[in-house]
């Protein structure tokens, strides 16, 4: 639980603004953070929400995933790596 804690942590040092993932809008491109065993990781793909199903928008398909945070995708802030 300690490690989880800290992971979020990190989130909010992060550049941008991460938002919890309850509040994610539907049906726009966002950018996920994931909370696992090695940490903190952000999506390096966007991410819609339909209905209560994460897909990759560039094909369709579902991503099997459970994001924690959440903050708007913009293709400039993933090419600087933030």
């Amino acid at each position: 639980m300690t490690q989880i804690k800290a992971a979020a942590g990190a989130l909010r040092q992060e550049p941008g603004m991460w938002k919890t993932i309850s509040s994610a809008p539907a049906d726009i491109d966002l950018e996920l953070a994931v909370i696992d065993e090695d940490g903190c990781h952000a999506l390096v793909f966007p991410c819609r929400r339909r209905d209560d199903v994460w897909i990759d928008p560039r094909d369709g398909r579902p991503v099997q995933v459970r994001p924690s945070h959440w903050r708007e995708w913009t293709p400039t802030t993933r090419a600087n790596g933030h």
